[in-house]
């Protein structure tokens, strides 16, 4: 008898993601049901059943994605996905808070929500927030397509003053020396905190 089985995967951001999992999955004779980032929806035949778990976890490590252990693992994943979309979305612009956005996205209170990620992550909301921005601003200085004043619009900033503090907070670095000294050192967004 076939059913189905969800995993909960941790670092899973843009469907560059998707695309390596999906592909992998069917390598290894994995019938994938639904992919979106963070969750996994796959076929158990009774034939694989004993074995589809150890592939999966080996696949997805390979990768340098995990699978989530437990619910609070699972929604600092959603939280993760739902602020990378927003940054990686430009020009950043909400029209509610975005502790607002993130209750409503989750369906939680954001009181429960900023608990558990603070308790897992170590770290804020709001200051992983700002470390996406700052790793968005970086990307955007070196495609050198944009003024600081575009960026700070773009990332949705009240001024360029406000985003250069917490770039130089962040980098140690003002985003003019970043610009020039082209020692253009970035993290990938998943890999953020």
């Amino acid at each position: 008898m076939d059913s189905q089985r969800e995993y909960w995967i941790k670092n899973m951001v843009c469907s560059r993601c998707l695309k390596v999992i999906k592909q992998e999955l069917e390598e290894i004779g994995v019938e994938v049901l639904s992919l979106e980032l963070g969750k996994l929806t796959v076929r158990i035949t009774a034939e694989i059943n004993k074995q589809i778990d150890l592939k999966i976890t080996e696949a997805l490590h390979s990768n340098g994605f995990e699978i989530a252990k437990n619910e609070e693992e699972m929604i600092v994943e959603n939280i993760k996905i739902v602020l990378i979309e927003l940054v990686t979305e430009l020009p950043f612009h909400i029209k509610e808070k975005t502790s607002e956005h993130l209750a409503s996205e989750l369906h939680r209170d954001y009181k429960l929500l900023s608990k558990i990620f603070s308790k897992n992550e170590n770290t804020t909301i709001e200051k992983y927030l700002i470390k996406l921005k700052v790793e968005k601003a970086k990307e955007l200085i070196q495609l050198q397509q944009h003024t600081f004043s575009d960026i700070a619009y773009l990332l949705d900033y009240c001024s360029i003053n406000h985003l250069s503090r917490q770039f130089k907070t962040i980098t140690g670095l003002s985003m003019t020396d970043y610009k020039n000294g082209q020692m253009w050192e970035r993290s990938f967004l998943d890999e953020i905190i």
